[in-house]
């Protein structure tokens, strides 16, 4: 039998499936494997988390975001798996010891997706309406907009989710235009919601290929790293490192190059969206990793500052 080259772990759910496929068929032809043996040397190894498990809660009321993680990283610490594909927005902003974030293939559209089967666009919601999400950033930036709104809790992967929007649980939704891109399903967005009101996560969009320390410099990482996305998710999570960034603070960042200067926003908002605090800056582009993730430092240090403790109570 044949001894496969590199395993890749991954979430079970029909998105991270698709996500680590996508990184499957390149890492196969970065290794130089021929397409029809790729499946069989660079296998996919299926990882189901504690956050997959955990359907009927938030996030932040059983250990946050690193529940989709933990896991799958263990895996790669016993030798279980070789590589994990994650979302980056769902990377905690320290790596665990041993382990270390090897490539940052190119991002994919940051923004988030406003989903309806009766409303074209966030505004033309009516007054009342049941907004479904179980993230405290749009929950905070959509209460910020329109306190109006009644927030109903909203777990499950993106399959669920739709469908408890067809069966009228929610007026609307939001997901992540990346995840229904890669999904072929961007056919339900009615609107992408503009950066300036609805600033993404830390690293939406962006994959986080992660692999034990030793791994870090192989030849394969270096084909498949993005250095402008990488560049940009540095800076993003520096401000997410500053500002305590879980599933318990409701936070924004993006980065962009555009002028040879890297550009980012980040901020912070109380959970009913009431108080709201956002820095921008730019540094120059040719900027190394270290300095783009103290850029990102900075300017979240700047709302601490300001802003202090704004986590949602247990």
């Amino acid at each position: 039998m044949t001894q496969p080259l590199l395993r890749i772990g991954t979430r079970r759910s029909r998105l991270a499936l698709a996500q680590s496929g996508m990184m499957q068929r390149a890492i196969g032809r970065a290794l130089g494997v021929p397409e029809a043996e790729i499946e069989t040397l660079v296998p996919l190894v299926e990882i189901v988390t504690t956050g997959d498990r955990i359907q009927d809660r938030r996030l932040l009321e059983v250990g946050g975001k690193a529940l989709f993680t933990k896991e799958i990283e263990e895996a790669l610490l016993d030798g279980r798996v070789d590589v994990a594909v994650h979302s980056m927005k769902d990377v905690p902003a320290e790596q665990p010891p041993g382990l270390a974030i090897a490539a940052v293939p190119e991002r994919e559209d940051p923004r988030d997706a406003f989903i309806s089967d009766h409303y074209a666009t966030f505004a033309d919601l009516p007054q009342g309406a049941r907004f479904g999400t179980a993230s405290l950033r749009r929950q905070a930036q959509a209460l910020a907009l329109r306190p109006d709104l009644n927030i109903e809790m909203l777990r499950g992967n993106v399959d669920t989710r739709l469908k408890r929007l067809r069966d009228g649980d929610f007026d609307a939704i939001l997901l992540a235009c990346s995840g229904l891109n890669r999904l072929g399903l961007d056919d339900v967005i009615r609107q992408r919601l503009p950066l300036d009101a609805f600033l993404p996560a830390p690293g939406q969009g962006a994959l986080a290929l992660q692999t034990r320390e030793g791994d870090v410099n192989a030849a394969w990482t270096r084909a498949l790293n993005h250095s402008p996305t990488a560049l940009a998710v540095a800076a993003e999570r520096g401000a997410m490192a500053a500002l305590e960034g879980s599933c318990r603070t409701a936070i924004g960042a993006y980065a962009h190059i555009a002028d040879d200067r890297l550009h980012l926003s980040t901020e912070m908002l109380s959970p009913n969206g009431a108080g709201r605090w956002t820095r921008s800056g730019d540094i120059a582009a040719d900027a190394d990793h270290a300095a783009a993730r103290a850029f990102g430092l900075d300017l979240g240090g700047q709302i601490q500052a300001v802003a202090g403790d704004q986590k949602i109570a247990l």
